[in-house]
């Protein structure tokens, strides 16, 4: 819908402001650029937050958005906006868990998942059986590799932007997705009670991965 791209842009026959001429007017002064970007992404940094965390979602979403208010006049534009904001948002999450689950050993989400830190399953965003039973499986995987594949099959990310908003390099975003897809299928099978899960392909998951960001879409619409 939106590239980020410095022209503007043409949707459902509408001429739409690129997201770095949004921002170039928010640091001008201008504040309805600024609340522009903010409608343009409310819904999916809040989907973001609402699978992995309960009761602070709304404070996560505006600690997001407050970051970009304080860091905009620093972004480098290297990256597309969307990538620099999911960036903060991750940021801003690892942060809330790091805070909210304190041991003595730091916390590496390389190696640690929503499951191991986390005893109630954030499932009850899920409105549809399918979506419950992925949000189960991802929440068993590194939390790295959940965001990876979140931001890949929901938000529609490719390599390079989700190596620009994990700061590894593209080739290493490439070897960890495909990492991902491969231990997600295997949870999805550990799970799964049905032949048509557990005969599932890698590429199998992506098309029905991707065919649940349509309906979470069109939920968010709603306003379910």
């Amino acid at each position: 819908m939106f590239s980020g791209k410095g022209q503007a842009l043409c949707y459902c026959g509408l001429v739409v402001a690129a997201d770095l001429e949004l921002l170039d007017r928010w640091c001008a002064g201008d504040k309805q650029a600024g609340n522009d970007l903010f409608q343009r992404y409310f819904n999916s940094i809040y989907q973001f937050f609402e699978s992995k965390v309960t009761g602070d979602v709304d404070e996560l979403v505006q600690r997001t958005f407050l970051a970009c208010v304080k860091s905009r006049d620093a972004f480098r534009r290297q990256c597309t906006f969307r990538t620099y904001l999911f960036t903060l948002a991750r940021n801003e999450l690892y942060r809330y868990l790091r805070g909210r689950h304190r041991t003595d050993l730091a916390v590496d989400f390389g190696v640690t998942s929503l499951a191991d830190i986390q005893t109630t399953p954030a499932t009850r965003v899920a409105r549809s059986r399918d979506h419950k039973r992925l949000l189960r499986a991802l929440r068993t995987l590194p939390l790295d590799l959940q965001l990876l594949l979140e931001l890949h099959y929901w938000e529609g990310m490719a390599s390079a932007e989700l190596a620009s908003v994990f700061d590894i390099a593209q080739t290493t975003a490439r070897t960890r997705l495909f990492r991902a897809r491969s231990a997600l299928r295997e949870r999805m099978q550990v799970l799964a009670n049905e032949p048509r899960l557990t005969s599932m392909t890698v590429e199998d998951l992506d098309e029905w991965a991707r065919s649940l960001r349509i309906q979470l879409s069109a939920q968010r619409n709603l306003g379910q």
